[in-house]
């Protein structure tokens, strides 16, 4: 996605940086960090990249895999994508299939943190340099990984819901896939805030599914109709909530996704939806390419990326790019 006002990304900028320094983790966490060892430079039009990305049927990812393929493009840089579904047995296998291939680089949007080091650590023995982006691996080594700050973001969403609602407003929370670190680290400052400030009546996974968020969010507001905000960790998930607040039959209900996608933005246009917390999932893709040619000419390249994050409401949602 393309950038909002250069004002806005000063701002982005500055909360990121206070979330790197008071909350410890980021949803940046890259393993061991091997950008010291020394390559064979190769040209961007030699390179091999392989490219797992969780899912496909979320048009976040969905815009991170164009993303990065476009961005190769320019470059004649050949790419296999693998389409990992959402399952972790999936994604090891197509990192595995790009092992067997001997592809230059391999490029991860891992579905599970823990479940995908094994893969890492397999590319790690093969001397394949890995490359995560949006979620972290929680072992193993890679030679960058490039995310949004998610704990700025659980805590910019937090922020939100108290400044709109006050102290104490009762609220329901569905996280994302148990084990994917923008699921803990959005729900870490997402709580920094709301355990204190908000009264979190709920909080259940909903696997960042918008199907799934619908059937969950029913069964919550059966036990908890006097709820006044709902925050999803995803805009999928926050959509699928908007549906079951409006079959629900309730009114002010405050929603609050993060990523950024389209959907959301028609959604807090025509006021089914109030904000979301939005990401660049094509410009996270694009510096994980950058990282890969940095690498092959011989650069250093950071251990990690910060992808800068945006509050997008009804006022204005117009100036943003999606």
């Amino acid at each position: 996605m393309k950038k909002f006002k250069k004002v806005l990304l000063v701002a982005a900028a500055g909360i990121a940086a206070i979330g790197l320094a008071a909350c410890g983790t980021t949803g940046l966490k890259s393993g061991s960090d091997s950008s010291s060892k020394a390559v064979t430079e190769k040209k961007p039009s030699e390179i091999k990249v392989g490219f797992s990305v969780s899912t496909t049927n979320n048009p976040y990812f969905v815009s991170m895999k164009n993303g990065l393929e476009n961005f190769a493009k320019k470059s004649d840089t050949s790419v296999k994508t693998a389409d990992a579904q959402n399952d972790s047995a999936t994604q090891s296998n197509d990192i595995n299939n790009f092992i067997s291939q001997k592809v230059d680089v391999i490029i991860v949007n891992p579905v599970d943190s823990d479940a995908i080091v094994p893969a890492v650590k397999a590319a790690n023995t093969a001397k394949i340099p890995v490359i995560c982006v949006d979620r972290g691996s929680n072992g193993g080594t890679v030679l960058t990984t490039v995310a949004s700050d998610n704990v700025a973001a659980g805590k910019m969403a937090a922020d939100f819901v108290v400044k709109q609602l006050g102290e104490k407003a009762n609220t329901l929370e569905l996280s994302g896939i148990p084990g994917a670190s923008s699921t803990v680290d959005r729900g870490k400052g997402f709580e920094s805030v709301g355990k204190t400030s908000l009264n979190i009546l709920s909080s259940q996974s909903a696997n960042f599914d918008r199907a799934k968020a619908l059937d969950v969010t029913q069964n919550m507001l059966q036990a908890n109709k006097d709820v006044k905000a709902i925050f999803a960790q995803n805009d999928e998930m926050a959509l699928g909530a908007a549906q079951a607040v409006k079959s629900a039959g309730l009114s002010n209900v405050l929603i609050i996704g993060i990523d950024g996608e389209p959907d959301a933005g028609a959604a807090i246009k025509d006021g089914s939806m109030t904000a979301t917390v939005a990401q660049q999932p094509a410009k996270m893709a694009e510096e994980a390419m950058q990282a890969a040619y940095d690498h092959y000419a011989g650069k250093t390249v950071k251990k990690t990326t910060v992808s800068p994050i945006y509050l997008v409401t009804k006022d204005n949602v117009d100036k943003y790019k999606w």
